[in-house]
């Protein structure tokens, strides 16, 4: 199965988005692409069950649900959530991506 990493912070996100707009049984459905400035942009949704296609991976009690793409490109993969004045949501920090927006 997909090897990746969860934050506390962001399962305690995860955590609260399940809670506060899903019922019994309800997902939080992580669909990664490549992209963005960690090399990879997500889209986030909560389900009441998962789409077609779609892994159930249970993470300290909330369920994933995981397309096929997103289970390979979170492999090694840490998953953070970040909390900035200008932003805030779900962070990837992916070993195998060159940092393309460093601040040297």
């Amino acid at each position: 199965m997909t090897a990746f990493t969860v934050t506390p912070k962001a399962h305690r996100f995860m955590r609260m988005m399940v809670m506060s707009d899903g019922g019994p049984g309800a997902g939080f459905r992580l669909a990664v692409t490549p992209g963005g400035c960690s090399g990879l942009s997500a889209d986030i949704a909560v389900l009441a069950e998962p789409l077609p296609g779609d892994a159930t991976v249970v993470h300290e009690g909330v369920k994933l649900f995981l397309p096929a793409e997103s289970r390979m490109l979170l492999q090694g993969v840490t998953i953070d959530f970040a909390d900035t004045p200008t932003s805030s949501g779900l962070v990837f920090h992916d070993p195998k991506q060159q940092a393309c927006c460093s601040s040297h």
